[in-house]
């Protein structure tokens, strides 16, 4: 049995996109215009985590903390992998596991050249 595509099966798609467009544009547009506008000086100086602003934000810092951080997205979307892997983990079966293994290791060594190289280590 063959499934047919045309322009008018997609009219309920884009019916509801232009309804949930039409709905946060005229919810912005209404706080806009109905929510009350007071500029104090408190409103408008700049908030930082109960902070006070103070100095320049451009000023350097270490780039240790740039690399840990891509180093910890780069690990943490590799074990994103493993989640279908362990709910098809019965029909993959031996080969599948293979393979995992495998993958397993190519992390591990990733992980143990990043250790050798010294990138996680703060001086």
């Amino acid at each position: 049995m063959l499934l047919q595509s045309s322009a008018g099966s997609y009219l309920p798609i884009m019916i509801q996109g232009i309804m949930a467009l039409a709905f946060v544009g005229i919810t912005m547009a209404v706080t806009h215009l109905v929510g009350p506008k007071r500029h104090t000086v408190d409103k408008l100086t700049p908030f930082e985590a109960g902070i006070s602003s103070v100095g320049n934000a451009r000023s350097p810092f270490s780039i240790k903390y740039f690399l840990v951080a891509i180093l910890f997205v780069l690990f943490d979307v590799e074990v994103i992998f493993m989640y279908p892997w362990a709910v098809n983990f019965r029909e993959l079966g031996t080969k599948g596991m293979i393979e995992m293994f495998v993958f397993m290791g190519m992390l591990l060594l990733g992980f143990v050249y990043i250790i050798k190289k010294g990138a996680l280590k703060w001086e």
